[in-house]
């Protein structure tokens, strides 16, 4: 036997033949050469392909570009362009207002009939019922972080591996106060790699609350007391109470907040409509929107709300939507909703 060397490349091949052949057997030995040369040709240009594959990947996948893909939510968060996603209201507000907002919230929708002020971009995406996102959306949107709270966190599975902050606008106490708003600002500041934004925007606010405070004044110097209400239907109601955002606005514009009872976690005691006749003469009662066409027609028909005498002798005003469960941003947004009302009734 003897044997036959091939080599191409890198790819060897190696052939075994009988010491002694005829002229036929060489002829097979030939053709079957030829085969195996063939063979050996493309199993080479297959390592070859193979071999790029090899180093493409190893390119991708070098110690830096490991690092920037294990890190790049990390690497996008130290940065100062992070794609924020916050199912929440008040923080997807918030951070709107300070000057970073979100690339997505859910319930866009019905944004303005519930939160009115401030307007999202136009690009901001619509991630659909804010309790149950669209995990089809979410997978394609470049989310660096995501901004919830207690409330939304059933939810964070959608995102993946994107990592998840917790930030809420409440109050600490039976008694909301301003550190309840700045400090969950200040956090989202932090979480955005900007504090001076944060900081910014809470100076800023302070002076609108406090320029809508002394328009305010202006107009309706005899208004101390004002109790706010929303409708859920003609005879029931949400009274907010001491741990509402209310209590906080309602201080800096230097009014007292009436209440009827003690709220429960989300800031309010339900009431009917005959526990008004509770509330003296001197307070105002604020009815927050939105209120249905429908509604509206109830209340002024019902007998009870004609006895109360709101917006004859007894001082009331309609007032824009503003976010209840809010942040800074609907601090500010209350108060200058108030400061350009128009109250009727009582000894306005």
């Amino acid at each position: 036997m003897f044997s036959i060397f091939y080599q191409y490349e890198s790819f060897k091949c190696s052939i075994l033949m009988p010491a002694s052949v005829t002229p036929i057997t060489v002829r097979k030995w030939q053709t079957l050469l030829a085969f195996i040369i063939l063979v050996c040709l493309t199993l080479t240009a297959c390592s070859h392909s193979s071999s790029d594959k090899d180093i493409t990947r190893f390119d991708e996948s070098s110690p830096e570009n490991l690092v920037k893909t294990e890190n790049s939510h990390s690497d996008r968060i130290n940065s100062d362009n992070i794609n924020i996603v916050s199912p929440d209201w008040g923080n997807a507000a918030t951070l709107t207002a300070m000057g970073h907002a979100p690339i997505a919230t859910g319930d866009i929708r019905v944004w303005d009939r519930w939160v009115g002020r401030p307007r999202l971009p136009a690009a901001t995406t619509d991630i659909g019922i804010r309790y149950q996102p669209n995990a089809e959306l979410v997978a394609q949107l470049p989310v660096d972080m995501i901004v919830d709270n207690a409330f939304y966190e059933h939810a964070r599975s959608l995102y993946g591996d994107v990592p998840a902050q917790s930030v809420m606008f409440a109050a600490k106490g039976k008694a909301a106060t301003w550190a309840d708003y700045t400090e969950p600002t200040r956090a989202l500041g932090v979480l955005i790699n900007n504090p001076k934004m944060a900081e910014d925007y809470i100076v800023q606010s302070q002076k609108d609350i406090q320029l809508a405070r002394q328009q305010f004044q202006q107009r309706y110097s005899k208004v101390k007391k004002i109790a706010v209400v929303q409708f859920a239907d003609a005879n029931n109601m949400r009274m907010y109470v001491d741990n509402s955002l209310f209590k906080v606005a309602l201080e800096q514009m230097g009014k007292e907040l009436v209440v009827l009872g003690e709220g429960n976690q989300w800031g309010f005691v339900p009431i009917r409509m005959g526990d008004l006749a509770r509330l003296d003469n001197e307070t105002c009662l604020l009815i927050i929107d939105p209120l249905s066409p429908i509604t509206r027609a109830e209340i002024n028909d019902s007998l009870v709300w004609q006895r109360l005498g709101y917006g004859e002798r007894r001082c009331m005003a309609e007032l824009p939507p503003v976010w209840i469960y809010g942040g800074m941003s609907s601090l500010v947004s209350l108060a200058n909703n108030l400061s350009t009302v128009s109250l009727t009734g009582g000894a306005i």
